[in-house]
C-alpha cells in the first residue's frame, strides 16, 4: 500500500468533514447570539410602535464610563411583520460580534423589524438606472431613526462608531439612512440593494463596503454598481465586492468576510466638509 497515495485520496474527505464541523460550530453561535437578543418594543409619542430586538455587548455596565459602537441592521422583504423574530431569520450579521471579534470590539447590535406590506425606503427596487428619494422617510425608517435617538438616551453608546447594514430590502434602507442622516452614520455595509444615486454627493464621505451577487435574479446588480460608480464621481472611496457566479442571497458570505468586522469598527464618524 502506497501510504502517500493513500493520505492524499483521504484529504478531501477529511477537509469536507472540517468544513462541516467548522461551519455547524459557526451556526451554533449565531444561533446563541440570536438567542440572546432581547425583544423589545419602541413607541413613537403618537402611540405608533416598531419591534425590535438588542443585543447588549457582554459585560455592559450603564455605570461605566466607557462607550460602545452599535450596529443597526436593516432585515430584507421576506422578514417583514411584527412577530419581533423573523427579522433574525437570517442571522448572518451576528458574524460581526461572535466571540473573536466581540472580545476587540463589544458592540451594541439593534435589528427593528419592518411591519407587512412596508419599506425601509417607500421606492421602486428594481427602477432603472435608479430611484428618486421620496421628501419623506417610510414610517418604518422614521421610527427606526427615532429608535437610535432613545437608544442613544439609554444606553452608553459611542455616537461616532454608529454603523448602518441591510440586505435586500435593508440595503435600500441602508442608502437610504445614509440619506437622511448623512453626518450621523461611521460606516455602512449594504448588500444587494440600491441607491438614489443622484444623491450620493450627500454621503460619499461616508466610508460604505458594497457587496452584489453578479447573477442576482432579484435585485439587478447594476443598482449596486451604479451606486458604486455615484459614490466615486463624488469624491467617495466605496469599497466594491461583486461575488462572481452568486445569485440573491448572498448574506451568509459576505458577513463572514475575515476583513469585514475589523474595517467596520476601525471607522469613526466623519462629517462631511
Amino acid at each position: 500500500m502506497n501510504l502517500s497515495l493513500t493520505l492524499a485520496a483521504a484529504l478531501p474527505a477529511l477537509a469536507a468533514v472540517l468544513l462541516a464541523a467548522g461551519t455547524a460550530r459557526g451556526e451554533d453561535e449565531l444561533a446563541l447570539l440570536r438567542a440572546q437578543t432581547e425583544k423589545k418594543v419602541y413607541k413613537d409619542a403618537g402611540g405608533k410602535t416598531l419591534p425590535y430586538r438588542l443585543l447588549v455587548p457582554k459585560g455592559y455596565d450603564a455605570k461605566d464610563e466607557k462607550r460602545y459602537p452599535l450596529i443597526l441592521f436593516l432585515h430584507g422583504a421576506g422578514e417583514r411583520g411584527d412577530d419581533n423574530d423573523k427579522q433574525l431569520l437570517h442571522p448572518d450579521v451576528l458574524n460581526l460580534v461572535t466571540a473573536k471579534h466581540a472580545e476587540k470590539h463589544p458592540a451594541f447590535v439593534v435589528a427593528p423589524q419592518c411591519p407587512a406590506n412596508a419599506k425601509w425606503a417607500d421606492v421602486n427596487w428594481w427602477q432603472k438606472p435608479y430611484h428618486k428619494t421620496p421628501e419623506k422617510p417610510a414610517e418604518p425608517m422614521r421610527l427606526t431613526l427615532e429608535l437610535l435617538d432613545a437608544l442613544a438616551k439609554e444606553y452608553r453608546i459611542d455616537m461616532d462608531r454608529i454603523y448602518v447594514t441591510g440586505l435586500s430590502m435593508g440595503g435600500y434602507g441602508t442608502f437610504d439612512a445614509l440619506v437622511r442622516r448623512p453626518d450621523y452614520f461611521a460606516a455602512a455595509v449594504p448588500l444587494c440593494g440600491g441607491a438614489d444615486d443622484s444623491r450620493a454627493k450627500d454621503f460619499a464621505h461616508v466610508p460604505i463596503w458594497v457587496f452584489h451577487g453578479d447573477k442576482d435574479g432579484a435585485v439587478p446588480v447594476d443598482r449596486s454598481r451604479s451606486a458604486v460608480e455615484a459614490l466615486k464621481a463624488a469624491g467617495g472611496h466605496p469599497k466594491y465586492t461583486e461575488y462572481k457566479g452568486e445569485g440573491h442571497g448572498i448574506w451568509k458570505r459576505a458577513y463572514a468576510e475575515p476583513e469585514l468586522a475589523d474595517w467596520l469598527f476601525q471607522q469613526v464618524r466623519k462629517k462631511k466638509g
